[in-house]
């Protein structure tokens, strides 16, 4: 059976994080601290490189610039 929890007294800069935290997992602040909660108990999931690099892409940051370049401009000022 499903038992409630509370914490009392939780400052409000903790709660402001935890809300931040939840809206970028997309989830409701009960949800949030449900999750970490069961991460907590259960441990950190292992994640192989390929999983990182799901997640690296899903992030769809601007990719630098090529290194190639790089390379060739540093020899060409020689």
């Amino acid at each position: 059976m499903p038992v409630n929890l509370s914490i009392k007294n939780t400052p409000d800069a903790i709660v402001e994080r935890l809300r931040d935290r939840a809206a970028r997992h997309h989830r409701s602040l009960q949800g949030e601290l449900l999750a970490i909660l069961e991460e907590a108990v259960t441990g950190p999931e292992r994640r192989t490189p390929l999983d990182v690099l799901v997640q690296v892409r899903k992030l769809n940051l601007p990719r630098g610039v090529d290194s190639t370049a790089i390379v060739r401009t540093d020899r060409d000022r020689r």
